[in-house]
């Protein structure tokens, strides 16, 4: 019998989640199918899926922290983070919540790309269920220092008060960021989707320094754009980030760990 998921958001129809784990399945010899639903009543919808006989789901934008709320248990990630990215249905028939985002952030970065993030200065953009899903693996690495932006700044005030106690974490609003450099500047606000960019300093970059956007397309994202536009060595999107955290998802699914790189070098 083949087993079913799905991704689930809104928008979905530029997902590429469902190439990525069909891949996965060709590699590993899972039966399974993997589809897209656009996400209407959250809720509802995840219900219906699991009630048709679906055994898991992906969470992405805007989704992440109705899911968190949706679950019976979640994984210390998934509590620590306050959102949740993975759906995995229980023998008793239970949800739990999972976050495999940071995990796959700095499987990319360290992995795939040889970013060292130990002892650098992180400027992680947006203080949303995107950025609380990469902080704990962020300062589990040993930066130097981690700054969110967002901007409201109470909210980054907020969210780096609730993660002080595991690394050298602050926050700030935008305009506060006039003066600072960082080694590597994380976009993970939702902005891309409007195709437009924080409102962030064009040096807050060091000479070499890196950028990331969590967001991914068939082109070049605004942010990426932004980026080489002011010096960045490398500009990097959010495919291998979200390959990586799909690889994850498809372990907690199935304890399998599928090639994740070689679905990359596949998409790309």
């Amino acid at each position: 019998m083949t087993d079913r998921y799905a991704v689930i958001g809104n928008p979905i129809e530029h997902s590429k989640s469902p190439q990525i784990h069909a891949a996965f399945a060709a590699q590993t010899g899972q039966h399974m199918a993997y589809g897209r639903i656009l996400g209407k009543d959250f809720e509802q919808d995840v219900h219906d899926f699991i009630a048709a006989g679906g055994k898991g789901l992906n969470v992405t934008v805007p989704f992440k922290e109705r899911a968190w709320r949706l679950v019976d248990e979640r994984s210390a990630r998934a509590r620590l983070a306050g959102a949740v990215n993975t759906l995995i249905l229980l023998p008793d028939g239970r949800l739990r919540g999972d976050n495999t985002d940071g995990i796959g952030l700095v499987r990319d970065l360290r992995d795939n790309h040889g970013f060292a993030l130990e002892a650098r200065r992180i400027l992680v953009l947006g203080a949303g269920g995107a950025a609380r899903g990469v902080l704990r693996p962020l300062l589990d690495a040993r930066p130097a220092q981690l700054l969110i932006a967002n901007r409201a700044a109470p909210k980054a005030l907020e969210l780096a008060e609730r993660f002080k106690a595991m690394g050298p974490v602050s926050g700030c609003g935008l305009d506060a960021l006039a003066g600072r450099q960082f080694d590597l500047v994380i976009n993970a606000t939702a902005a891309g989707l409007e195709g437009e960019v924080p409102l962030v300093p064009g040096d807050c970059l060091v000479p070499g320094g890196w950028t990331y956007d969590m967001m991914y397309g068939d082109q070049l994202t605004a942010f990426c754009r932004w980026a080489e536009a002011h010096g960045a060595s490398q500009a990097l999107d959010g495919l291998g980030m979200l390959v990586e955290q799909a690889a994850e998802s498809f372990f907690l699914w199935r304890d399998v760990h599928p090639d994740s790189q070689a679905v990359i070098r596949l998409l790309r």
